[in-house]
């Protein structure tokens, strides 16, 4: 193995098993992209960013690790979502939650 190495099973690799998801629709509201990782909380994204953002509260977008998703301007997208799991702590981002969810899921 090198250092940096992924191997990987043979077949098809599923993600996120057993994980409720929810969907909510994206417009960006500004003249530039936007775009959100994989991990980013998304109710604290860019505020060009117009969608149901109390929806959104302690959820991740629901792709691979590492990736990310780009909003063209005035263009609407539906993108799955994803709940944070473990001690569902969440610090920095935007600063807007900066705590505990307790509960949000």
């Amino acid at each position: 193995m090198k250092p940096g190495e992924v191997i990987c099973p043979e077949g098809t690799v599923h993600l996120l098993v057993d994980r409720a998801t929810s969907t909510v629709t994206v417009v960006n509201t500004g003249d530039r992209p936007v775009q959100v990782g994989s991990h980013y909380h998304f109710a604290e994204t860019n505020p060009a960013l117009s969608f149901d953002r109390a929806a959104a509260r302690g959820r991740r977008l629901a792709i691979p690790a590492g990736t990310s998703v780009r909003f063209e301007p005035g263009i609407e997208k539906v993108v799955d979502l994803v709940a944070y799991q473990g001690s569902r702590y969440v610090a920095g981002f935007r600063g807007e939650v900066a705590g505990p969810l307790e509960g949000d899921a």
